[in-house]
């Protein structure tokens, strides 16, 4: 129980990588806020709240478009009104476009980059307006823990919105870090290689598939629950040495 009573919200957290990390959150002990545009995991199943009350833990939801400050600061807010500080605070809700430079419209980037870049901006914000004000838990008053990828670091194939929305989601975790360790606040991110989550088009794409086992050395490609592994031992006292750190899980993806 790792990270018992400790308040946690997760944007994006209904389905795929969010949905594990939140459910891994609860088996922890944490009282989890899950923050989407729909409660229904895309993958199917019973909504990622649901379930963990139903496990036995505590957990709510708010419908929440990260791209919109009012509906970010309302997130933060309840999380804060129900269990009375925020402890962390978790940046995973993405979109993409799926296009290169020539055939990305002014729309599309200005949608990703509102979700990738400045969604992550305002969860950010947010959170550290709260966290300054409340005591340490710990060595540290809370954590943000961003989700980024490989792609923030090499060229992401056909959708160039999407790897610069990640590579500013990179750099914004290394600033926060450097400018709010002195109050106790850590910053870190994670970096996923190719996770099939079952709730996307490239997971179905056999093509594709075969590109990402031929780029990962590991022997097999990513689950959910290898981010969410990860997330758990960065929101837990056990990492409290390590910020401003993009933490690759990757199955060796970016060693090659």
């Amino acid at each position: 129980m790792r990270l018992q009573d400790r308040s946690i919200v997760v944007t994006g957290g209904a389905s795929g990588i969010g949905r594990a990390m939140a459910l891994a959150f609860a088996q922890e002990g944490a009282r989890v806020l899950v923050a989407d545009l729909r409660a229904d995991p895309l993958e199917g199943g019973a909504p990622t709240h649901a379930a963990i009350a139903a496990a036995g833990g505590t957990a709510l939801f708010e419908a929440c478009d990260v791209a919109a400050s009012a509906d970010v600061e309302a997130v933060v807010a309840r999380a804060v009104a129900a269990w009375g500080r925020l402890d962390v605070m978790v940046n995973n809700a993405a979109t993409f476009a799926g296009t290169s430079l020539l055939d990305t419209t002014e729309e599309a980037w200005n949608r990703v980059m509102a979700v990738n870049a400045t969604g992550v901006f305002l969860g950010c914000r947010a959170a550290v307006r709260v966290m300054l004000e409340q005591e340490p838990r710990g060595e540290a008053r809370g954590r943000i823990l961003n989700i980024s990828s490989q792609h923030g670091m090499v060229a992401c194939p056909g959708d160039i919105a999407y790897g610069t929305g990640k590579a500013a989601v990179v750099y914004m975790t290394r600033q926060i870090a450097t400018d709010y360790a002195a109050h106790g606040i850590v910053c870190n991110a994670i970096a996923p290689g190719k996770i099939v989550t079952g709730n996307s088009a490239s997971d179905c794409d056999e093509a594709a598939l075969a590109v990402s086992r031929a780029r990962t050395p590991w022997p097999r490609l990513g689950r959910p629950g290898d981010i969410a592994g990860a997330a758990v031992f960065l929101a837990s006292d056990e990492a409290s040495y390590i910020t401003g750190h993009n933490l690759l899980v990757d199955g060796g993806w970016m060693a090659a």
